[in-house]
């Protein structure tokens, strides 16, 4: 039986691109996996057929081979054909699935080092000091290379010995099925070199534990939630492998005065009664030290926002200052004396539509619904 064309197998044209190839692959490869199709023969068989065709096609001098002669180009060991030569399915699965699945992206380097872990700093901070900025003195316990074997985690004079299981590699291949599997090796670990001499201090670890002190720079105008890196501040590496980082993580305290929304500051100022029917005037202490009137018109409603611009946060990294809004809240008079009472009363019986518009206007709204309604 004739062998299917390529890519009729995979459905691309023979003009389609790296690109498509490896999309058509990916897709059919999912849809057709043995570990998805559980004792499905002919899901395995079209497992095989796109994988081969893909092995093929996605070698630039196998593709021009088969597109001159087709398959007569890999029959009789021409080009080195056949899927158990080499790569094979685990190779082909490594390229495409290779950063889904840890592939090869996530190995050790040469020589057993390995990159540190990266490391948090949860930081608290005031108000003020998001305003104003600041330099923090922080202490990190943290791995530190071993000043002893310098990193190689091996004792002063002796060296790592390349792995004898792996060659050095770091991973061995196992046939099961018609799969070849990759391994870490068991004997080192993933690392490609073993110590038989290990250093005395860090136990062939390459580095100990320590606490060290760190100066973080705080700028004005951060905000809570912020993320600081200290890049190669974090844990060292193994045998001599580059250091993580150091994430600082920020939050900024609750204020007993001031809200922050981005750049701009809220507070809420309660005024007397009298203040906001006549106005007038008070100071309040902005986030700079400084002290601010704020003029109250006559009238004032509850809850109405009074504007000083410039007064709210610094922007990050910025000359700019966001604005400070004074919510107004009225504070109603309590145990009032006979006399003030009296000249409640007095006021009351005085007032008319004009000087209370909100209330006069509802309560006349809510006669009209329900008089319509008893109509």
């Amino acid at each position: 039986m004739a062998k299917p064309d390529f890519y009729e197998t995979l459905g691309v044209a023979r003009g389609a691109d790296e690109k498509e190839l490896k999309s058509a692959y990916r897709k059919l490869a999912m849809k057709y996996h043995p570990d998805k199709n559980p004792g499905n023969a002919e899901a395995e068989h079209r497992f095989k057929e796109v994988s081969e065709a893909y092995e093929y096609l996605k070698d630039p001098q196998k593709r021009a081979a088969y597109d001159r002669f087709g398959h007569a180009a890999f029959e009789q060991g021409g080009m080195g054909g056949g899927m158990g030569g080499g790569g094979g399915f685990s190779d082909i699965f490594e390229d495409i699935f290779g950063e889904m699945m840890g592939g090869r992206g996530g190995r050790r380097s040469s020589g057993g080092r390995e990159r540190g872990a990266d490391l948090r700093y949860n930081m608290e901070i005031s108000l003020e000091e998001a305003y104003t900025g600041k330099t923090a003195q922080i202490r990190v316990p943290t791995s530190i290379t071993c000043d002893v074997c310098t990193g190689s985690g091996a004792k002063p004079g002796t060296q790592p010995t390349t792995c004898a299981t792996c060659g050095g590699a770091g991973r061995v291949r196992a046939a099961q099925g018609f799969f070849s599997v990759e391994r870490t090796c068991p004997s080192c670990h993933g690392r490609g070199q073993t110590i038989t001499d290990p250093c005395t201090k860090c136990a062939g670890q390459g580095r100990v534990t320590e606490e060290r002190s760190l100066s973080v720079n705080i700028p004005a105008g951060i905000e809570d939630g912020t993320r600081i890196r200290l890049s190669g501040e974090g844990e060292a590496g193994m045998r001599g492998g580059p250091a993580g980082d150091l994430y600082i993580f920020l939050s900024v305290r609750p204020h007993a005065v001031f809200q922050r929304e981005g750049a701009d500051l809220y507070c809420s100022v309660p005024i007397s009664m009298t203040s906001a029917a006549l106005g007038g005037k008070f100071d309040i202490t902005t986030m700079d030290g400084a002290r601010s009137r704020v003029t109250v018109p006559e009238g004032t409603q509850p809850g109405k926002e009074l504007r000083l611009r410039g007064k709210g946060m610094p922007v990050l990294r910025s000359a700019q200052f966001g604005d400070l809004y004074v919510r107004i809240t009225i504070e109603t008079p309590q145990k009032l004396s006979k006399r003030q009472r009296e000249l409640l009363m007095e006021f009351q019986e005085l007032s008319s539509k004009e000087t209370s518009p909100e209330s006069t206007g509802f309560f006349s709204k809510m006669k009209g619904f329900f008089d319509t309604m008893s109509d």
